[in-house]
């Protein structure tokens, strides 16, 4: 029953944090070159449109996987708060130079150091965990399938944009830093 309760303060706390960082750190004209052609409000419509649906999914529909015991609840919040770490932990890395849309500053450096230095969109990853860890909460394949293959493919639009900025910006070095550098997962991807 615990677990329940640190699962609904985790959740809550992502979306509260993701709502945090769209009001504090989005970059508004002035502030540096937004490069963002869209691909914010494509994420936040697609990432809580997803969330909707494939909750309802979940809901509504007979569990249709994963009817083991109790031990996978701790497997969702484990990704979860997995997910939550990673994510945070690259905002933090990138302080002042991170910012909700794609924008760069004028005193921006390009950043290789915590989790950059394993892959080159750890914040993106740390999603992609969490997605993963509602997606199996639904124990339902297609609840999963919506939650994280819509806001997959939405942050893969997401990545084309940002690294076109980046190498846009700092052009060789970009270029340099990602051909060493897997996007998402270490050695993978």
């Amino acid at each position: 029953m615990a677990t329940h309760w640190i699962w609904i303060a985790l959740y809550w706390a992502w979306i509260v944090g993701e709502v945090l960082v769209l009001v504090v750190t989005r970059t508004r004209r002035g502030g540096g070159e937004v490069r963002d052609r869209g691909s914010l409000l494509v994420l936040w419509f697609t990432i809580f449109g997803a969330m909707f649906v494939g909750s309802w999914v979940g809901a509504v529909y007979e569990p249709t996987k994963f009817q083991a015991g109790h031990w996978f609840a701790y497997v969702c919040l484990g990704l979860l708060t997995v997910g939550l770490v990673i994510r945070w932990s690259a905002i933090y890395t990138l302080g002042k130079s991170f910012s909700a849309n794609v924008a760069i500053h004028s005193t921006q450096k390009l950043n290789r150091s915590g989790l950059f230095r394993v892959v080159r969109h750890p914040s993106y990853t740390g999603l992609l965990l969490i997605f993963l860890a509602i997606g199996l909460d639904t124990h339902n394949w297609l609840g999963l399938g919506i939650i994280v293959g819509l806001p997959a493919v939405a942050l893969l639009y997401r990545i084309h944009v940002e690294e076109a900025a980046l190498t846009g910006a700092f052009g060789k070095e970009y270029v340099d830093y990602s051909q060493r550098t897997k996007r998402l997962i270490p050695g993978i991807y």
